[in-house]
């Protein structure tokens, strides 16, 4: 993972909310300063963890200046600037540069978007001739668009386009792409040992969250190929990886983080608080990370 810009963790930050749903800028400060002394490599600002469909134009850039301005150079910036526009993309992707993003993360096309692959290339080309070097999303389960090897091969050939985060959650079609020898994220959180071991390229990881000096421990020992202390690591992280990816995740992670003093307030609506006896199996999963992370 060590040649590539994006390697190791990438942490999608949730976006802290106050009690009238603002966001709590000071509050981001402190998670950014608590995530930097635990270890994570990079940040994803305005990330769908962090709400980023929820959030307008204007409060997703002040997010992201925000963000660039506490962390100053000690970790990678990414900035999420999907949208359904194209001109809106290439706008967020112009402002998350001047506010000194280093890459930027993009949806396609969704909401009846094109779907044919000339059409997701056409819509990257125009995305990253702003500049900036772009992360493609692969999330065929909530927009329609599946980047298989092929079309992974014809993005990566577009100037600027650096690599495709693969959320899909099938570790199989994940190592169909990585076995292209292109630059693949993981961020389906139940596969972040194995997808790691495949050879992805690094992380993007929203369950990191709620336990986040766990999963840089997991990250180095992988890096290191301390493979029986990278599986010991997973058993503390794995049920609660996926019973979050079982359902309510952003709600999931907010409520986790939580309990293990990473509180970012609650989702905005329209998501709603986890309910309580939801809150009570997620603090089962979280077993001893609780006190590990509190430490």
């Amino acid at each position: 993972m060590s040649d590539f810009p994006f390697a190791g963790l990438n942490l999608a930050i949730t976006t802290p909310f106050d009690h009238q749903g603002k966001i709590d800028l000071v509050r981001f400060g402190q998670l950014i300063e608590r995530y930097l002394e635990a270890g994570v490599d990079g940040f994803v600002l305005s990330s769908g963890t962090g709400m980023h469909v929820y959030l307008s134009k204007e409060e997703s850039s002040e997010l992201i200046a925000c963000g660039a301005n506490i962390i100053g150079g000690r970790a990678r910036i990414i900035a999420q600037t999907s949208a359904l526009l194209v001109d809106d993309v290439i706008e967020r992707t112009q402002r998350a540069a001047d506010a000194g993003a280093d890459g930027v993360m993009v949806l396609p096309p969704f909401f009846e978007g094109p779907t044919d692959d000339q059409g997701i290339l056409d819509f990257y080309t125009a995305v990253a001739s702003a500049g900036l070097p772009v992360i493609g999303y692969n999330v065929p389960q909530a927009v329609g668009v599946e980047v298989t090897p092929g079309l992974l091969r014809q993005l990566c050939e577009i100037g600027n386009m650096v690599a495709v985060k693969d959320s899909s959650g099938d570790l199989a079609a994940q190592a169909s792409l990585i076995r292209t020898g292109l630059p693949v994220i993981n961020g389906a959180d139940p596969l972040v040992p194995y997808a790691l071991f495949a050879g992805c390229a690094g992380l993007i990881w929203g369950g990191a969250n709620l336990a986040p000096k766990t999963c840089v421990a997991l990250v180095r020992a992988a890096r290191e190929k301390r493979w029986d202390q990278t599986r010991e690591i997973w058993k503390q992280l794995e049920p609660l990886m996926s019973l979050i990816w079982q359902g309510n995740y952003v709600q999931s992670v907010y409520a986790g983080a939580q309990l293990t003093g990473y509180d970012a307030g609650q989702p905005r609506r329209p998501l709603a608080r986890l309910s309580e006896e939801k809150t009570r199996v997620l603090r089962e999963a979280l077993g001893s990370l609780v006190e590990i992370e509190g430490r």
